[in-house]
């Protein structure tokens, strides 16, 4: 029997995400950059705040790809590439923007991965806990 179909992330649900975010960033005084990126690794949507500091769109991106790539929050993957961990090599084996750092969360519906949203610009918790608010918003 074949698999039923999921619907992809939509632009609407990264404009979803991003509001969310910025919402709960600004209520804490916090300014960020948000990326959305689609299954394939794709920009959705992209948003910096104005004073957020510059190196945040790029963390911003590079967290949702490593939590888009091996489908776990960048947050749970710290430990794994710290010397002996799971995953110690894997920032510098592969020629890829990958970044274990709080802040990626991925994004699943109705089981399945359908993309992944990156935070930069705070503290690696503060990242965290807006980018999972929002993924847990989306579901709502």
């Amino acid at each position: 029997m074949p698999a039923t179909a999921v619907t992809p992330l939509t632009v609407g649900d990264a404009e979803f995400l991003i509001d969310t975010v910025r919402s709960a960033a600004e209520a804490a005084g916090v300014p960020v950059a948000v990326t959305v990126l689609d299954a394939g690794g794709h920009t959705l949507a992209f948003r910096r705040d104005d004073r957020a500091v510059l190196i945040a769109g790029e963390t911003s991106t590079r967290k949702a790809y490593t939590a888009l790539q091996l489908n776990a929050p960048t947050a749970d993957l710290v430990e794994a590439v710290q010397p002996g961990g799971l995953f110690h090599t894997l920032p510098t084996a592969l020629d890829r923007p990958l970044l274990f750092i709080a802040g990626g969360v991925p994004v699943h519906r109705d089981g399945r991965l359908i993309g992944a949203l990156g935070v930069g610009g705070g503290a690696p918790e503060q990242d965290h806990s807006f980018a999972d608010a929002a993924v847990q918003a989306l579901k709502a």
